[in-house]
C-alpha cells in the first residue's frame, strides 16, 4: 500500500520506519481501524488543516466507528496523536502514543475487544 506523500504539504516530513513496515506488510485493515491509502489521506489532510489551523497534522489511520484519526504532528515525531475530528479546536485531542508501534498495539487491542463483543 502506498502512503500519502505528506512532504508535499509539509516539506521535510517523513513517516517513521514502523508505519512504512506496517504498510509494506499490508497490515492496514484492523477492522475497527484502517491505515489510510495515499488518496484517502490526501483528501483528509486538507480538511484537518482547515479545521485545526494551529496544528500540522498528518493523518495515517481512521477509526471506523467514530471520528477518531491517528496522526503525526509535524515537530512532535515520533509521537502519534489521536484526535477526535470535527471537535472544536482545543477539544480534539483524544489520546497520544509514544510511537507508531504503541498506537498499533492499541489498535490491535481495539480489534480484539471489538471482535469479542461481536461473539
Amino acid at each position: 500500500m502506498e502512503l500519502y506523500n505528506a512532504a508535499e504539504l509539509y516539506p521535510g516530513f517523513a513517516y517513521p520506519a514502523g508505519l512504512e513496515k506496517i504498510a509494506e506488510l499490508d497490515l492496514v485493515d484492523l477492522d475497527i481501524w484502517f491505515v489510510m491509502d495515499a488518496a484517502f489521506a490526501a483528501r483528509y489532510i486538507r480538511g484537518l488543516a482547515t479545521r485545526y489551523p494551529d496544528r500540522k497534522l498528518v493523518p495515517f489511520a481512521k477509526r471506523t466507528d467514530n471520528d477518531d484519526v491517528a496522526c503525526f504532528e509535524v515537530g512532535e515525531m515520533p509521537h502519534v496523536q489521536v484526535i477526535h475530528d470535527f471537535a472544536d479546536p482545543g477539544w480534539e485531542q483524544r489520546d497520544e502514543f509514544a510511537d507508531v508501534w504503541a498506537w498499533f498495539s492499541s489498535a490491535v487491542g481495539d480489534l480484539i475487544a471489538y471482535a469479542r463483543d461481536e461473539e
